[in-house]
């Protein structure tokens, strides 16, 4: 009895100092990995995979929106990309959605001085009338000023709202550059107006090229023509709003709904070799809009993680889990593929060990964040010490919110990261005709490369979790 005593009375010590019980072992990344991780890193950055893929989706296939015969071409790349860079399985998965085209776009001012204007349709905006819609145009300085009309004041009328964009390292701006975009011509529709303009949600200053993107309508009944201007167009209006006589302007817009499209996530994955059954999720979407050819939207996300892959493939052994690169679909017109992936594997969040989607252009990545459990912060503290040295900071107060399509993972219980890459200058191309190669530099890109292989191969090789469980992280604060 005094010897069960003395037991029993260990064990509660042992429990109560967190020497025993799984839940509060703290993960570790065993110093072999990391070392592995920091020859990964350095041999990335040297390395032209990365560019290489993105070269051949913009040149081989061009722009690929969702739905479109490129779409289908998109896919069959992806899936022999993955093949030829020599992924252990490659398979897709069905993804369907509402199908939206654009076939043409003009419009002009009729009044009170008459010139043409430089705009774009956005995603799923109505068509105009056949041979157009001429209306009389108002001005709102802002999201709650439209908000806060009179509908009388509205309707019958095309609304227009000028807020403007500023370069921020973050790409900050975007939150209500994106919000006018997508609340915007659903508000307008509530109260009655006859179409919606805006300024282009971008921050380039001195070219005619508007910037595209989708709006938040959900059902055609509700849905009127929208586009946006270019950033001189929209001064040009502004200007010719500020004389004080009624502008009316023309649209015509030939767009619009055309039934459901069911494409596919294209995914490839290197087989952990000790647990192959839980994953590190990374990847980008690989569809984009029309008017460039989605190198830096998200072709080099694709890009980044394939070739992440394609470097930890290359090691002398696999992985002790599973690399997941998901090529994900229609991700422009409202996340479809996150949603589809994060729907049909709800049920094994828990064995997602880390993930985050490349998805703000080719910049330097310059800082890292994370939303896992408390004790793997330390395993996470190991990973920034091999990111550090090629300029990426940890932030131990911001989340991680996974991407834009891993964040519908992150949101039932995936742990995740946020790199954020310098968008400086995303915004200048972001949704528009000069989103192309050349806006790509390849030591950048490279450096995605070393951030995403070293990060993945560490979470992959880690002695513990990093607290996936499902709605572990359903609270925390990370963005969408």
């Amino acid at each position: 009895m005094r010897s069960l005593r003395l037991s029993l009375l260990t064990a509660s010590l042992l429990l109560a100092t967190g020497v025993a019980g799984a839940a509060t072992t703290n993960t570790v990344i065993p110093a072999g990995a990391v070392q592995t991780a920091t020859q990964l890193r350095d041999k990335a950055m040297a390395d032209d995979t990365g560019y290489k893929i993105v070269e051949s989706l913009t040149t081989e296939v061009g722009p690929r929106l969702a739905g479109s015969p490129a779409d289908q071409r998109g896919r069959e790349w992806a899936i022999a990309k993955f093949k030829e860079l020599g992924f252990d399985k490659v398979y897709t998965e069905t993804v369907t959605y509402p199908l939206w085209e654009r076939h043409s776009e003009h419009a002009a001012i009729v009044a009170p001085f008459p010139q043409p204007l430089s705009l774009i349709a956005l995603g799923y905006s109505a068509g105009t009338p056949k041979g157009g819609l001429t209306a009389e145009v108002v001005k709102f300085d802002s999201l709650d000023a439209l908000k806060k009309a009179d509908p009388a004041s509205v309707k019958g009328k095309i609304v227009y709202i000028g807020y403007r964009m500023h370069r921020q390292k973050d790409g900050h701006d975007y939150g209500m550059g994106s919000a006018v975009r997508t609340q915007g011509p659903v508000i307008a529709s509530k109260l009655g107006a006859a179409a919606y303009l805006l300024r282009s949600a971008g921050t380039d200053e001195h070219s005619r090229t508007p910037h595209t993107g989708v709006t938040g309508f959900t059902d055609p009944k509700d849905a009127i023509p929208a586009a946006a201007l270019s950033n001189p167009d929209a001064d040009q209006l502004e200007r010719i709003l500020g004389y004080g006589k009624p502008v009316s302007v023309k649209l015509d817009l030939d767009v619009g709904f055309n039934g459901s499209y069911t494409g596919a996530n294209v995914i490839g994955e290197i087989t952990g070799k000790k647990y192959p059954d839980q994953v590190v999720a990374i990847g980008g979407h690989l569809d984009s809009w029309d008017p460039g050819t989605g190198a830096i939207d998200d072709g080099a996300g694709v890009a980044i993680a394939m070739a992440a892959g394609k470097l930890i493939h290359d090691l002398p052994q696999r992985p002790d889990r599973t690399i997941r690169v998901i090529a994900f679909a229609n991700e422009e017109m409202g996340l479809w593929g996150g949603r589809a992936y994060a729907d049909k594997h709800a049920a094994e969040a828990g064995k997602h060990q880390l993930g985050t989607e490349s998805d703000f252009g080719s910049g330097k990545v310059w800082r890292m964040s994370a939303s896992v459990k408390p004790e793997a912060r330390g395993a996470i503290e190991q990973i920034a010490k091999v990111l550090q040295p090629i300029g990426v900071a940890y932030d131990t107060k911001r989340p991680g919110g996974g991407g834009s399509d891993l964040s519908q993972m992150h949101g039932k219980g995936m742990a995740a990261l946020s790199l954020t890459q310098d968008g400086t200058y995303y915004f200048d191309y972001h949704h528009n005709a000069n989103d192309t190669l050349d806006k790509i530099d390849p030591r950048e890109l490279a450096q995605n490369v070393a951030v995403y292989a070293a990060f993945s191969y560490m979470a992959a090789q880690a002695e513990g979790d990093f607290g996936s469980a499902p709605g572990a992280f359903a609270k925390d604060g990370a963005e969408d």
